[in-house]
């Protein structure tokens, strides 16, 4: 402020008061070395204001507000975000903890978060609806029907009159598929012909230890937990889409966030999914990663710890491409065959419901 000051008094002239007259100093004039020295102080003062602030800019972290399942995976990709990729990609992740799928959308939809993790059909019923919700895959993990091994349940037709618990409610997405494929291959209607309850994913593993269940269908690190003390799959998720014609497996979970939202928060949106797929690498191929992550995946031995390790690492989407979509549509198509009210009276996904902004 010194210099800019000075070369003001050079270039215009001072006003000084004489009594009730005013008069002007004469100008001083300022030539040569010394006043090209001038300006090159202020010009190089203007540069690094201009520098410094560019690089306030270029640092400034992103913050993301996510809806976190208490009982979820996500948990444990954020943990592995955390631990080097959200600050490579300027990110801070702020989490709001949450008791189950429906918490988690009325979370996202009364704007207590910016970002839930949930599935593309309820993204393509909100958009059906008018609002702006937008899908990029988080994952292709999915669960498959496991039984209680007293109840000698051998393929799906066993299923009827038995007594079978749901991961979620009756608009859970593997639950129309498992209708699918039940009547496709065993000519059953299990909405009708089985004693159907739906309920939280840990309480289904509670109730078939304790022999309240013949079978469930959950998600499938419950499934996994269950496994390793003996409890037979029946078929898996992806047995179940290959038999419905369905040869590469849509992402079946995924990042949800507002088209408003991302076009306000580019640089946010891009470092949340950057951080997120770096994380998935990493677990992908680093095993020392995963003892961090042990605690929170309350692995009660080494072989549910490796069960689970591997059922992650299966879940790992390769990209985000367009074939992607071209599968969900595929399964929404007959999800919708199934049951058009829960499928939000949709025959195909509304446009956008997998967000165009990225691509990986």
């Amino acid at each position: 402020m010194t210099q800019i000051s000075s070369f003001t008094r050079c270039i215009h002239p001072v006003t000084r008061t004489v009594g009730r007259y005013e008069r002007r100093a004469p100008a001083r004039n300022l030539t040569g070395k010394k006043f090209i020295g001038t300006l090159f102080h202020l010009f190089l003062a203007a540069f690094l204001l201009t520098c410094t602030a560019g690089t306030g800019r270029a640092a400034e972290t992103a913050v993301v507000r996510l809806g976190l399942l208490q009982f979820g995976t996500v948990s444990w990709e954020v943990a592995a975000m955390r631990d080097g990729p959200a600050a490579r990609h300027n990110l801070k992740i702020e989490t709001l903890p949450l008791a189950d799928k429906d918490a988690a959308a009325i979370a996202l939809l009364s704007g207590q978060v910016d970002v839930i993790v949930t599935d593309w059909l309820w993204v393509a019923r909100q958009r059906a609806a008018g609002k702006d919700y937008t899908f990029v895959p988080f994952s292709v993990a999915a669960g498959g029907v496991l039984a209680r091994p007293a109840a000698h349940i051998a393929s799906i037709a066993d299923l009827a009159g038995r007594r079978l618990g749901i991961g979620g409610g009756p608009d859970d997405k593997s639950w129309l598929l498992l209708q699918a494929y039940a009547r496709k291959t065993a000519n059953i209607d299990l909405a009708k012909q089985a004693d159907v309850q739906f309920s939280a994913p840990p309480a289904l593993n509670a109730l078939m230890q304790h022999g309240r269940l013949d079978a469930m269908l959950n998600f499938w690190q419950f499934n996994a937990r269950l496994q390793a003390v003996g409890y037979p799959e029946v078929v898996s998720m992806p047995d179940m889409l290959s038999a419905l014609g369905i040869n590469q497996p849509p992402p079946l979970l995924g990042w949800v966030f507002r088209d408003s939202w991302a076009a306000q928060q580019k640089p946010a949106v891009k470092a949340l999914l950057d951080a997120s797929f770096d994380a998935k690498q990493r677990l992908l191929h680093d095993d020392a990663a995963w003892q961090k992550l042990r605690p929170l995946m309350q692995a009660s031995d080494d072989s549910l710890f490796a069960a689970l390790k591997a059922g992650y690492r299966a879940g790992i989407p390769a990209g985000y491409s367009d074939a992607d979509i071209a599968a969900a549509s595929k399964t929404l198509a007959i999800m919708a065959s199934i049951d058009p009210a829960t499928a939000g009276g949709l025959a195909d996904l509304p446009a956008g419901t997998f967000w165009p902004g990225y691509r990986r």
